[in-house]
């Protein structure tokens, strides 16, 4: 909870900046896909992640390839 915690701060505060320099850019939170599939199907976390509207990139380390684009 507490790494979600600060990748979410670090997230808004990233968005937030990138807005004032390159509003067109859009971001995403790259997530591997066993964190996902475990740690984001908690209610809690999905509300949180809807709430800021949070994109996701969903991702298999072991492959290197993106599995996922939510926005």
């Amino acid at each position: 909870m507490t790494e979600f915690h600060a990748a979410l701060g670090q997230f808004l505060n990233y968005r937030s900046a990138l807005r004032k320099k390159q509003p067109e850019r859009i971001l995403y939170l790259a997530v591997s896909f066993d964190i996902y599939d475990d740690f984001f199907a908690v209610n809690f976390i999905q509300e949180v992640i809807a709430e800021h509207q949070v994109k996701l990139l969903i991702f298999d380390p072991l492959r290197e390839e993106v599995v996922l684009w939510i926005n």
